[in-house]
């Protein structure tokens, strides 16, 4: 019999250590690494808010005995599990040795103002450390989020394609960010789905998570699906903004799979204000004569905005330089910020307070981004408004006899055939993407009508691979 240790509310903590050939051997404090997402890393910080000075110390001595006791130089990494129960913060437990440089590193780098890769090559060359324990010192606090090509709109599916755009937001003011892909590169389904780390740093956690939040609203990815909502949504979600971390963090708070971020009233406001302000350039620049485009609006310029289930009449005027937008008798939100037909980032001040917002077209629509949520708007001149209430929307046909590809992939097996019955739930098909297993089930019971694909069949995004009678 093989009894384990059963393990409450565990947190996957790690230790940075790094050597050299002359037996110096230190540790560079810990990472906090679980959020994860199928055993697979999603968010990364340093230090952790769950270890004490303590522990960090009692973690950090045994990492580095590890380290000598096999010998090693180089920089490295001791995983380990401990116990959130545990509030004496002593339960942690040897998970394994990374004995290589980890993804995560960025946020040991910024907190320690070491350079590792720059250390493992003075250790490679021979070099000592130049530094003991004693001069480690953690400063501030760093966040590292990996954006992956995934669809979590879609279970978290993984997305390949074309990066029609990519603008990853400016660096400095602590915004890091390390990536391997350029606009109009190709991402395939034969490699990890990370696209690009995006690591942030401030004084406080606080700050280095604000700093995320404002990275990632100007994160420009176009082309394939990506995961930055779902990364924006779990900066701002109240128990990760607490500390509060398992393992089981995402399955946990996620378990219907994610919507969005939720909008607060004044988010949902301040999109209304900078959605009808777009709706206004729009119309200037559509009815621009003898130069006149990008004037401002007149006083008393009034558009529809349909957001989030509301419908809104949003009053933008000018002003003593400054554009100000009216919801409906509410208070005046001052907009500091430009926009110009065709631009795909709003960057401004509404109310007060920072705004980015990515904007697209989605046919006759809007769709505005922010905060970790998209939002499909309609905009319209109030004379207009009426006749957009009664217009017919299109209703999707319905798809639920068919079992189609969810995304790029190779069929690796198929579990019926022509004639047979299935029960909703039941696995028909296994698509392979990304170094992941992808099991697609049936929706609902039927008899299987015809097939159209075979193991070992390189499928696109939406294929038919077999119809239900």
């Amino acid at each position: 019999m093989f009894i384990e240790k059963f393990i409450e509310s565990p947190r996957h903590i790690e230790i940075q250590v790094l050597g050299d050939q002359h037996g110096n051997i230190v540790y560079l404090g810990e990472r906090e690494c679980s959020v994860q997402r199928r055993h697979q890393k999603v968010v990364e910080e340093a230090p952790s808010p769950f270890v004490t000075p303590e522990m960090r110390r009692a973690m950090g001595e045994q990492a580095v005995a590890l380290a000598r006791a096999v010998g090693y130089f180089s920089a490295g990494t001791v995983e380990l599990i401990v116990s959130g129960a545990d509030t004496t913060g002593k339960s942690f437990y040897f998970l394994e040795m990374n004995t290589r440089l980890q993804v995560e590193h960025p946020v040991t780098e910024c907190v320690t103002g070491l350079d590792l890769v720059e250390q493992m090559i003075r250790v490679a060359a021979g070099e000592p450390l130049g530094f003991t324990q004693d001069h480690v010192r953690l400063t501030g606090w760093a966040i590292e989020n990996r954006v992956y090509a995934e669809d979590p709109y879609r279970g978290f599916l993984p997305s390949t394609g074309r990066l029609v755009r990519y603008r990853p937001p400016a660096e400095g003011a602590g915004v890091r960010v390390d990536d391997g892909v350029a606009e109009g590169g190709e991402v395939s389904i034969f490699y990890d789905p990370m696209i690009a780390k995006l690591i942030t740093w401030g004084d406080s956690r606080a700050e280095a998570i604000d700093r995320q939040i404002a990275a990632l609203d100007r994160f420009e990815i176009e082309g394939l699906g990506h995961n930055i909502d779902f990364l924006s949504a779990l900066m701002q979600h109240p128990r990760f903004r607490d500390g509060r971390l398992t393992t089981g963090f995402i399955a946990e708070e996620y378990p219907d799979g994610f919507r969005g971020a939720p909008a607060a009233e004044a988010l949902i406001g301040a999109l209304a204000a900078v959605a009808a302000m777009i709706g206004i350039e729009t119309d200037g620049r559509a009815g621009a004569i003898d130069g006149r485009m990008g004037e401002a609006p007149p006083a008393g310029d009034t558009r529809i905005v349909r957001i989030a289930g509301q419908e809104l009449a949003v009053t933008l005027a000018a002003a003593d330089g400054a554009l100000t937008a009216r919801i409906g008798d509410g208070p005046a939100l001052v907009i500091d910020g430009q926009w110009q037909p065709g631009q795909r980032l709003f960057e401004g001040m509404v109310d007060g307070a920072p705004l980015s917002v990515k904007i697209a077209r989605q046919g006759r629509r809007l769709r505005l981004t922010a905060r970790g949520a998209s939002h499909l708007v309609d905009v319209w001149r109030p004379h207009v408004a009426a006749l957009g209430r009664h217009m017919i929307e299109k209703v999707p046909p319905d798809l639920s006899k068919y079992l189609l590809c969810p995304m790029p992939g190779l069929l690796s097996a198929l579990h019926v055939g022509p004639g047979d019955r299935v029960e909703a739930g039941q696995p028909l098909a296994v698509v392979e993407a990304m170094k992941m297993e992808n099991i697609l089930r049936a929706e609902k019971a039927g008899v299987v009508k015809s097939v159209s694909a075979k193991p070992g069949d390189s499928l696109a995004v939406d294929a038919v691979i077999l119809e239900l009678e």
